[in-house]
């Protein structure tokens, strides 16, 4: 659905620029806030092809407001003097209804530990240690956790929260990664190759706000 769209707006576009370059129209693509289309049309398209819809929601509705703005229908200043507070209720919001995956999915929340860079940066290495899930957040910070050696049991639920911030995770060749996210301004990057075989599942459950999680 989503290349669908793509393909339409791309002819679209490609059409109005033609028929204006032969003077069989006079659309003007430049009108006043043309450039939140570039907020506006990516977040609107993600809504058809995302399974989760929370930052594309929240990225429309930003662009929309901006359009307003930019044709005098709301003042930026109030704009300006509300966007701390909006931005401190998106962070607790995103906390609040974060995806999980199924129950039925091994998750012991005692085994799992806490790691937390607030304006700092930490590096987290398993090397030959049991490793049973862990909540990892970064509030303007950054983490490293490598988990290229750790022993690792058949399925593992790791929670990252990048907040300002990022993570790199440095995952094991020979497991399945399976992700969801809530990204506003952000995202996760999965460069991990799916192997053929593989007995081992990870499970990314992410958060990102204005920030990275970088999957290697």
């Amino acid at each position: 659905m989503k290349n669908i769209l793509w393909g339409i707006f791309f002819v679209v576009f490609g059409l109005i620029l033609g028929l204006n370059a032969l003077d069989l129209t006079n659309i003007n693509l430049f009108f006043d806030g043309w450039w939140t289309f570039f907020i506006i049309l990516p977040c609107f398209i993600g809504l058809f092809g995302e399974e989760e819809k929370t930052g594309n929601l929240i990225g429309l509705l930003i662009g929309v407001l901006l359009l307003l703005c930019c044709n005098g229908m709301i003042p930026f200043d109030l704009i300006w003097k509300l966007a701390f507070p909006i931005l401190l209720i998106l962070i607790g919001l995103s906390f609040l209804f974060k995806n999980s995956f199924p129950k039925n999915k091994k998750r012991n929340k005692e085994d799992m530990k806490e790691y937390c860079a607030t304006f700092s940066s930490q590096t987290l290495d398993f090397e030959k240690e049991p490793f049973e899930g862990a909540n990892i957040t970064a509030v303007f910070g950054a983490i490293t956790c490598d988990l290229r050696k750790a022993e690792i049991p058949d399925e593992v639920v790791i929670e990252c929260s990048s907040i300002f911030g990022g993570i790199d995770l440095y995952l094991p060749d020979d497991v399945n990664v399976k992700i969801k996210s809530t990204s506003i301004f952000g995202g996760v990057s999965n460069h991990k190759k799916k192997p053929e075989k593989a007995k081992k599942t990870i499970y990314i459950q992410a958060m990102c706000l204005f920030g990275g999680i970088d999957l290697k």
